[in-house]
């Protein structure tokens, strides 16, 4: 690879280092005014939701829920409804109590008196009290100024007041939280943080909270950025009604599944988990996610410092930078190269360059740095974009006078390659896996010859057009045009996905534009056109034959010879498309919505091994006329096995509706009156080219 330094090196170094610093100047401008918000969010979100498999949620963290299951089995067992009278609850704490637990934090709302009455709440406030390690929660109302607090018995028996007040970002989704939130009555700690501070006298509570706010790795507004574990599931949780069973048979001395002391030192979230209870919450890793486990989250973050440091601002800011120039400098660099090919290079390592700043920021992200994407991401594809545009606009006349000159002679895919690549115009080829159609209008020379010649070329003309848009569109290339005849192919030069479906598909959509088109050709020619293709896939050599003062880009091989017999072929059988095995195989392999019938194993001119061949049909066609084809494929085989009679009776049954099983009946009775060689296996010999 040379490397030129043409007069104009140090003007379009400079034009380039100009575009770089535009680009990110342009993308911190979209960045600071929220443009790029969504697109970040989404980025963001993703990455949570790989990196959350592989963390590991504290399993001093679990939850008791309120499952349907739960309101089921009390409803059944004590007649208890929802909802429940205070003392269930009082019957948790109490087995916590005894179990020695952290803490007990209650996300669910007491701000009425119980509906039984009585002394129910007190029953449940005592075993709080008595407990001292319960936490009741709170929430700033939106429908009122203020905010809505547990009912006194339960607000003064409750160790600590929690906010469980939640942070949504602007669409709505919950990324972050805040450690407190100060109200009226004062400042109280968010749910997650509570269970930590408990372990404080009341008068050192805010100080401490103080504390850990300078411990932990907050935004400017306070926040700290959640790192979710994935779903809330995954913390070891409890149904609520298997606490009560196992407690009162603990109590009673009886043995238990669940026992006090498995839960020493567990911080206890006891929540609604029933659907229609529990509030629903947004968050990376789910669209509906108990708000209990925002909570959650926020408490196992803090006891294993996995809150997410987002990088400062200025090393955003000098990640763009530098990805903005090293995008520009790619299409800088190999453009001042003679290597061939460039514009594929470039596209790959700008690819490159993008999937490794999102491999990067999604292995920081795992390791708990946020390094935000979408700005980088702007920077590199539009630093691209644009200097590729400039490249092209002030040194790409060459290449636009190659192509006007030699669009009008070869294919667009063709004359691309040549500018890419001038080596191209040496003769010389390349062995393709390629799909060949042939095709040739019926009787031509009778329709041609009443014809004046201002008709047949206008006839002529309308026909091919007709015929190439569709090849083209499908992706494949014009080989030639001899007289009416059509030759192409596709993978070639350009790769095709899945070409033996694509150009079976194209071949029956000529043959339908042609029916279309039948009341449009009739005026000109005096009857409809009728075209017979013929389709084959294989190995060919694919390159520029002929001489060096005049070459086309065309085929040469055994398959395209076998795509040419085939379209002859048709001949035999009234049929106007046909391939062979190998198209149909890959075609069918590939997903191909068309059905295939058999019609032959047809030995044709040039070739003494015979050749399978299918004609196809529509799906629709074929489920109408099932049991048609499946009448024929019948015959078909019993011809095969040289059960002529049986074969000529089903045959002709079906000649009616049918050319190919006409010519079949009577090549039947052909073998009747003379039975082949003992070295016949269901052979059609061609009778012609």
């Amino acid at each position: 690879m040379k490397i030129k330094f043409p007069g104009f090196f140090k003007k379009r170094l400079i034009t380039f280092i100009l575009i770089s610093v535009g680009i990110f100047c342009l993308g911190c401008v979209l960045n600071f005014s929220g443009a790029f918000d969504y697109i970040e969010h989404k980025a963001y979100d993703a990455r949570m939701n790989f990196t959350s498999r592989y963390t590991v949620p504290d399993d001093n963290i679990c939850f008791v829920g309120v499952d349907q299951y739960s309101i089921d089995s009390l409803l059944q067992e004590r007649g208890y409804g929802w909802p429940w009278p205070r003392s269930v609850y009082s019957e948790i704490v109490d087995f916590f109590h005894e179990a020695g637990a952290k803490c007990v934090a209650f996300d669910v709302f007491f701000t009425e008196p119980s509906v039984y009455k009585g002394s129910d709440d007190t029953v449940f406030a005592q075993s709080c009290a008595q407990f001292g390690k319960v936490v009741q929660v709170m929430f700033d109302s939106k429908s009122s100024s203020g905010q809505v607090f547990p009912i006194k018995p339960l607000r003064n028996s409750a160790a600590m007041i929690a906010n469980i007040t939640s942070l949504k970002d602007s669409d709505d989704i919950i990324r972050r939280a805040r450690l407190s939130f100060s109200t009226k009555e004062g400042e109280y700690p968010s749910l997650g943080i509570a269970p930590v501070l408990l372990d404080f006298p009341p008068e050192s509570v805010q100080a401490e909270l103080g504390k850990i706010k300078k411990e932990v790795p907050s935004l400017k507004d306070g926040s700290v950025l959640l790192r979710y574990k994935g779903s809330i599931d995954r913390y070891p949780h409890y149904s609520a009604y298997d606490i009560l069973r196992d407690w009162n048979l603990y109590k009673n001395g009886q043995e238990s599944e669940l026992v006090p002391a498995d839960f020493e030192d567990a911080v206890i979230f006891f929540i609604l988990y029933a659907p229609g209870l529990y509030d629903i919450c947004s968050t990376p890793v789910s669209q509906v996610y108990p708000g209990a486990g925002v909570h959650m989250t926020l408490l196992d973050n803090y006891l294993n410092g996995e809150f997410l440091h987002k990088i400062p601002l200025w090393a955003q800011l000098l990640v763009c930078l530098v990805l903005s120039f090293a995008s520009s400098f790619t299409v800088y660099g190999i453009g001042c190269t003679k290597f061939r090919g460039r514009n594929p290079l470039m596209i790959f390592l700008v690819t490159a360059l993008v999937l490794l700043t999102i491999v990067f920021s999604t292995v920081s992200f795992a390791a708990g740095i946020y390094v935000p994407l979408a700005c980088a991401l702007f920077c590199i594809v539009f630093g691209f974009v644009a200097c590729l545009f400039f490249s092209y606009t002030s040194e790409g006349k060459q290449r636009r006078f190659i192509k006007s000159a030699f669009s009008q002679y070869l294919s667009p895919a063709v004359v691309d390659r040549l500018i890419n690549d001038p080596s191209k115009l040496e003769l010389g080829g390349e062995k393709r896996h390629i799909t060949i159609f042939f095709s040739d209008i019926q009787s031509f020379t009778s329709i041609s010859e009443p014809l004046e010649p201002e008709k047949l070329t206008d006839l002529l003309n309308r026909y091919l057009t007709l015929m190439t848009d569709i090849i083209l569109e499908s992706g494949g290339t014009i080989d030639k045009y001899e007289g009416d005849a059509i030759i192409a192919f596709w993978n070639a030069p350009v790769d095709v996905n899945c070409h033996a479906r694509v150009a079976v598909e194209a071949a029956m959509k000529c043959q339908k534009a042609i029916e279309e088109k039948a009341e449009e050709f009739s005026k000109i020619a005096g009857r409809p056109l009728l075209t017979r293709i013929g389709l084959n896939t294989g190995d060919a050599i694919v390159g520029n034959m002929g001489s060096r003062q005049r070459f086309d880009y065309t085929m040469l091989g055994d398959s395209v010879n076998l795509a040419s017999r085939l379209e002859g072929f048709n001949k035999q059988f009234g049929t106007y498309l046909m391939c062979s095995e190998t198209t149909v195989r890959e075609a069918s392999r590939e997903g191909c919505p068309l059905y295939f019938r058999e019609l032959a194993r047809a030995v044709v001119v040039g070739k003494k091994e015979p050749v399978v061949v299918f004609e196809p049909v529509e799906r629709a066609v074929f489920l109408q006329r099932k049991i048609f084809f499946e009448s024929f494929d019948r015959a078909l085989h019993l011809f095969y096995d040289a059960d002529f009679v049986q074969a000529q009776k089903i045959f002709s049954e079906l000649s009616v509706q049918d050319e190919a099983s006409a010519r079949y009946a009577a090549k039947c009775s052909e073998f009747i009156n003379s039975a082949p060689g003992t070295d016949w296996h269901g052979e059609w010999k061609a009778a012609q080219k």
